[in-house]
């Protein structure tokens, strides 16, 4: 009797499986379809409908390599989807009102500034929030010089631009997702990682999901990374470790996972009758809190009303159907986390490929098929797009071509760019001469400084110890500059296109002496009867000192050669006899070179 009640349960609950996935019908074919035509390795849907998941589903390989399946419990990096589960924490915390989304986030987070006044002053919390504080992304900061620690990364904002007013406009930005994450770490004493485990991944059930890439390493059916190379090859990529940028896009999920975070937002902050996150902010997380952009519906999508953002979600419309959604882009992954509230469902895609469209048309395909709506042919249009982005592709590197200034020379020897280049809104790094080849690295990585025209150069992949040279023409552009002594002073890139290029400050590189040899630069130098000291301090140190000046330190860059701590442009050359005995110093300023005489010993 039992056994036939178990069996009769069982036919009822496929039967109404079966009913919800009636508008689902020919659905594969489709998905089948998107997976061949970006030739992406694999991804992973799930649909809700109310507190259910109707439909979940894998497609393609986890592992290309080894083709090892996808399934609705492979780990993906969800990348920016994370930025709700952020906010999210913000929103109960301002229910146990231990903050207001009206206070400074100054207030919460010690040393922690903006670039001027007016931001410290009248940025509020909900600015980070909505992505209104004027600051643009300056994600090279993060993503080229990454730090582990959340506060270190965090201080660098006040040495980075805005390029508008606050408020005036929305920018994406992801340090302002971090900074909130910090928030939360200030108030609760606990890390921003605990705090995610705590409100949402134990009680929503999300068992499989992880805060950072090492969860992910040790996880089992997790996916690798991958990228599509000249439109042909699919070629695994190295997990990112985003790091101290956690609450911007660190967490890895599956779609089954992810199904329940959907659901709870679906049902107004409840799961399994237990209010997670407030009704309140959840109305209020998906509802305009900014403009997005401007414009109208064009002719090809008539049906698109508007773009804003919430907390952590872009809000817009999908054939007059509101939609809630936030993608996610982090090395060999692309995401998109969407439900449509009045409409009581929602879709999941994850994808190993990065930068994928896979996200996009598959949600597009099953929003049409689940809305009931007029079907839109997403995958003819993506091969349309495809070839004209290609085409695009082509006269992009013709225009580069033509850009570049033919048959120049770098002003300087390769040595002369060596040394330390640092800002403080960024980070720093180092280039070097090997093998007469001038090289630099940025989060472990070795670059090839292939020289563009004139002083600017090209930064390309060295992979497995080759130069990228298929890179040559499209790759990230840097140009050094000269103070007026002639020297390589800085270096300027446009790594952030809204405000001007950044310069990073250049240290030239120091070689280590001994103390003999620095004894033999000791003592007194006549210039047109002004005496120039030369002595050493804490036994290895030289120091310079003229009457009525600092003293100031010099550095070793190379035999006889130093350079002054404290002063740009500034340079000492100690000159030799035939003998190898110390008779004159030069001294190179910026108003030109003066020769100074060794006093005999007396």
């Amino acid at each position: 009797m039992k056994k036939s009640i178990f069996l009769l349960f069982i036919l009822f609950t496929s039967l109404s499986l079966s009913q919800s996935n009636k508008r689902l019908k020919g659905i594969e074919k489709q998905l089948n379809t998107i997976l061949d035509l970006t030739k992406s390795p694999g991804f992973a849907v799930a649909v809700v409908e109310g507190d259910k998941i109707v439909y979940a589903k894998g497609f393609g390989y986890s592992d290309y390599e080894n083709k090892v399946p996808v399934d609705e419990h492979t780990l993906f990096a969800i990348g920016s989807s994370t930025k709700a589960f952020t906010s999210g924490l913000l929103g109960v915390l301002r229910d146990e009102e231990k903050l207001s989304f009206d206070d400074s986030p100054l207030d919460y987070i010690p040393d922690f500034k903006f670039y001027n006044s007016d931001m410290n002053n009248t940025i509020i919390i909900k600015d980070l929030m909505r992505h209104s504080t004027g600051l643009p992304r300056h994600d090279a900061s993060w993503y080229f010089f990454p730090n582990k620690d959340k506060d270190s990364l965090l201080m660098r904002v006040k040495y980075q631009e805005p390029f508008t007013g606050v408020r005036q406009q929305w920018y994406y930005n992801n340090f302002m997702f971090l900074a909130q994450g910090v928030i939360t770490e200030k108030i609760t004493g606990k890390s921003w990682e605990e705090n995610i485990e705590t409100h949402f991944f134990k009680p929503l059930g999300m068992t499989r999901s992880k805060t950072d890439i090492e969860g992910m390493k040790s996880s089992s059916n997790a996916a690798f990374g991958y990228e599509l190379k000249d439109n042909t090859e699919i070629s695994k990529m190295d997990y990112y470790d985003i790091s101290g940028m956690a609450p911007a896009g660190s967490i890895n999920s599956s779609v089954n996972d992810m199904s329940k975070w959907i659901t709870l937002w679906l049902q107004k902050g409840k799961y399994q009758d237990q209010q997670i996150i407030p009704e309140d902010y959840i109305k209020e997380a998906m509802s305009s809190q900014m403009v997005l952009a401007s414009g109208l519906p064009d002719d090809k999508y008539p049906d698109m009303h508007f773009a804003n953002y919430g907390y952590g979600w872009m809000l817009g419309s999908y054939k007059g159907h509101y939609r809630v959604e936030h993608g996610g882009n982090i090395d060999g992954f692309s995401a998109s986390v969407a439900f449509f509230p009045t409409d009581n469902m929602g879709i999941v895609v994850l994808a190993n490929q990065n930068g994928s469209a896979v996200p996009s048309l598959v949600r597009n395909t099953i929003a049409d098929y689940m809305l009931e709506v007029d079907k839109t042919d997403w995958i003819g249009r993506f091969k349309e797009n495809l070839e004209k982005s290609l085409k695009a592709q082509d006269e992009a590197k013709d225009d580069t071509e033509k850009s570049n200034v033919k048959n120049t020379k770098p002003s300087h020897i390769k040595l002369d760019y060596t040394g330390s280049y640092h800002h403080d809104g960024y980070g720093k790094f180092n280039v070097i001469v090997e093998n007469d080849t001038l090289f630099t690295e940025l989060d472990g990585d070795k670059l090839y400084l292939h020289h563009f025209h004139y002083d600017t150069f090209e930064l390309i992949d060295v992979v497995k110890g080759k130069v990228d040279t298929s890179a040559i023409g499209q790759s990230l552009k840097v140009t050094f500059l000269t103070n007026e002594s002639g020297d390589i002073s800085d270096m300027e890139s446009t790594l952030e296109p809204t405000v001007d290029p950044i310069v990073f400050k250049r240290t030239p590189s120091t070689i280590d002496v001994d103390k003999e040899t620095l004894e033999t630069y000791v003592g007194d130098y006549n210039l047109a009867g002004t005496i120039i000291k030369v002595y050493l301090k804490d036994e290895n140190v030289l120091y310079l000192f003229v009457q009525g000046q600092p003293e100031y330190e010099l550095l070793a860059t190379a035999k006889h050669k130093f350079s002054f701590k404290t002063l740009e442009g500034f340079k000492v050359e100690f000159v030799e006899d035939d003998k190898g005995g110390i008779i004159q110093l030069k001294a190179i300023q910026p108003n030109g070179t003066f020769v100074a005489t060794k006093n005999p010993k007396e």
